[in-house]
Order: structure tokens, then sequence, then C-alpha cells
């Protein structure tokens, strides 16, 4: 409009100079003709720029996440746990917050008086994690801890290392879970052990895994150890002064199979492992000797009905026991100055059920037994049993209240049994956030 008002203005000055000039109508019409395309002309240019000026500019912040688009996440995870238990028997004191059937006494009053009431905040964890995309691939990191004390911290509450690893690509190196085990076997339970008869260890390894997907395989070097146990007359004819101690010059090997679909997933693990022993401070080492380790462990959860599901594992090897979630007995026997790998037979049978969004129970039963050999005391481990059923309830997402029954029981080579059952009932508060890097 403005630019109209602008067109007749100018026309009407121009004419009226024009006629004051003299000029005849017809140069006037030229005159006003060249005015009115070249006004036109200009209009469109002004509608251009105005057209331009009434698009928003890209704001700063959205300009720079254009250019720094976020190319990995961080996140900080974890959970408090608090356990109330009444033990009905006794265990291990250092292992009285959880229920291990190798730590069951089978000499009644060993450890003190039946019952035993157990406050405990161990299971809590704290982890953090991130994905970083490179060119070589996507680059994860993991680093988790959780309260619970084994080894020389057995029976305190204190900072215990679940996994410190780095995985690029098809290259992990660093503490994770075994590819021995299956961590999916491990059922919904409220006991911080678990089921005995699983292979459960988070070991440092460096794997490879060529492909994975629905269908993955991996391969791994894993740090050995060899738990040992003397037989009758361990020395044999050696002098019996040094200290018989276990040695592992080669890493183990582990490789695991696995198919994944609708309906659950199968695994196929295997181990192949090199176990020694030598006296320290004996010529030469004597007595000293190496054998050979392995052990197949076949898992699967099958989904039944809606999240239902069943989980089964059998495991069967030799010298395998370290790598057992309680395995009882050891990887070899000394006798005579000679080492035998012990042969061990691990299973796992439990059904998870979800009665509805905030309720769902676990009820199974787990074993391990080995074969005893004849130079071993009479009082070692030969066989564990462990039984569980719970009811978990969850108000909310992030908080869970839960109540477990659970039974354990061991038998010696001679024969004895020692047995123990207890109540838990556990709290838990989930908590995590994640971070765009």
């Amino acid at each position: 409009m403005k630019i109209k008002i602008l067109f007749l203005t100018l026309a009407l000055m121009f004419g009226l100079t024009s006629w004051a000039a003299g000029e005849t109508m017809d140069d006037l019409k030229k005159q006003l003709e060249a005015a009115k395309q070249a006004i036109q002309a200009l209009e469109a240019r002004i509608q251009t720029v105005e057209a331009a000026q009434a698009r928003p500019a890209p704001a700063p912040a959205a300009v720079a996440a254009e250019k720094e688009k976020p190319k990995g996440s961080f996140e900080v995870y974890g959970f408090a746990q608090a356990d109330a238990i009444q033990d009905f028997k006794r265990v291990d004191p250092n292992w009285k917050d959880t229920l291990r059937p190798s730590k069951i006494p089978t000499q009644k009053g060993k450890f003190g008086e039946d019952g035993e009431t157990l406050l405990s905040v161990k299971q809590s964890r704290f982890g953090v994690k991130s994905d970083y995309s490179t060119t070589l691939g996507l680059f994860k990191t993991k680093f988790e801890f959780d309260l619970f004390g084994v080894g020389s911290d057995a029976g305190q509450t204190t900072i215990r290392l679940r996994h410190a690893y780095g995985e690029l690509g098809q290259v992990l190196a660093g503490q994770t879970n075994s590819l021995f085990m299956d961590i999916d076997v491990f059922p919904n339970t409220i006991d911080y052990w678990g089921p005995n008869g699983m292979v459960f260890f988070r070991n440092p390894q460096v794997r490879w895994t060529p492909f994975s997907g629905n269908t993955s395989f991996a391969v791994a070097l894993e740090r050995p150890g060899t738990d040992l146990s003397l037989g009758a007359d361990p020395y044999g004819t050696n002098p019996a002064t040094g200290s018989i101690q276990s040695y592992n010059n080669l890493p183990d090997l582990t490789a695991q199979f696995r198919h994944q679909g609708k309906w659950g997933h199968v695994q196929l693990a295997g181990i192949l492992r090199r176990l020694g022993f030598e006296t320290v401070g004996n010529p030469g080492s004597n007595p000293k000797g190496e054998t050979t380790g392995w052990g197949l462990n076949l898992s699967t959860n099958i989904y039944t009905f809606g999240k239902d599901k069943i989980l089964a594992q059998v495991v069967y090897g030799e010298g395998i026991a370290n790598y057992m979630n309680d395995g009882g007995g050891s990887d070899v026997v000394v006798t005579n100055g000679q080492v035998t790998a012990q042969k061990l037979l691990g299973i796992v049978a439990y059904y998870d059920h979800y009665w509805s969004d905030k309720w769902s129970s676990s009820i199974g039963y787990s074993r391990t037994q080995v074969d005893n050999l004849s130079g071993q005391t009479d009082g070692s481990f030969r066989v564990g049993q462990y039984g569980s059923v719970n009811l978990l309830w969850y108000p909310w997402k992030s908080t869970m209240f839960g109540v477990e029954y659970l039974y354990g029981q061991r038998e010696d080579k001679n024969g004895n049994t020692g047995e123990d059952h207890r109540i838990q009932f556990s709290f838990k508060y989930s908590f995590g956030k994640m971070f765009d890097l």
C-alpha cells in the first residue's frame, strides 16, 4: 500500500512538472509507464527484503547444537538396599549376610547357638557407564562396585569391585562377567549370592567378539587362578618343609556362543585351563605339577506367559570350582605330591512369575556336587543344595519391598550334613541419571 501511494504521488508530481515544461501527452504517457515499471521493480525487491527479515534468525544455542550433536552418553546409576535377615541356624560368620551352602557347618554348634538376627546394607551398589562414537566404533566404559566384602575383607561392609572395563568395537579389556557364565540365568531373587550351582565369576580379561546380534560368538583370555586343597601326604617323598601354593603360567581360555530370539535365548560356553602347584622353599620347588581343567556350560532362558520365564543351566567339568557361584570344593587336590583336577556338576532350575506390574515371585532349586578323591579329608565338601521362594512388591518404579524364604544344605565326604533356613526382608531404592556427551 505504501508503494502504491508513493507511485501516485510521484506520478502526479512528475506529470505536473512535465505539463509545466510543455511536453506532449504522448511523451508524458511514456515517462509515466517507465516510472511505473521502475517502482514495481523496487516494490518486488522491498518485499524480498521484508520476507527475509520476517524469518527468525536461528538462536546461538540452536546453531551450536546443530554443529555439536551429542556423540555419546554418560550415566550414573545404582541403588540403596537394606536387608533384615532372621537366620534360624548359623553359618560361617564371615558369610552370614547371605546363604552359601558351602559355609553351613556340619558340626552342631561350630559357629554358636542356633538363631541370629542380621541387618545389612552390603548389597547397595553404585556405578557409572558411558558410550561414545569414534571412527573405530562405539567406545563403552563401565565402573561399578557394591559393599559386600570378600577375600581378606570377608564379613566387612566395604567397597567390592564388580566391573571396570573399556570396550571399543569388537575388543573388550578389563574386569567383567566371565564368558563362561550366563548372567541371564540369575533369578529375580533378593539373596545376595543366589543359586550355588550357577557359574558366576567376574574376571579380568581380554575379549574379542567377532560377530554379535541375535547370534553372537566371543572368545577371551582370562586371569588364571588355581583353588587347591591338600589331601593325604601332599608332599609325597619330598621334604615337608616348603610352602605349597598355586601356580599358573597360562591364561584361562573361554568361549561363548549365544542365540537370542523372541522366545528367549540359549547359550553354550566352554573353558580350558592349565592348573598347577609348586612348593616354595624346597629344592626345585618340588613337589610341583600341572594338570588340565575344562568345562562346558549350557544355559537357557525361556519366556512362557507375558514376562514369566524359565531359567535353567547345567555345567560340568574338571577344575572349574572357582568359576562357580558356590563351588564348595577345589579346582585341584594335591595328594602324594601329585595334582588332580576335581570333577564338578552344577545345576540351576528357577521360574520367575509376574503376578502383575507391581508383584512378582521367583521359585527354584540349585545344586553343586563334586567327586571327592580318595586322598581328601572326611570333612571335605561333597554336595551343596539351595532353594528359595519369594514375593516382591514394586509400589513405584524405583522402589521394591520383598520377602524371601531360603533353604540350604551341605554334605561332606563322610556323609555328615548340615542345613540352614532363613527369612529375608529387603527394601531397595534405585536411582539413575543420564547425560549427553
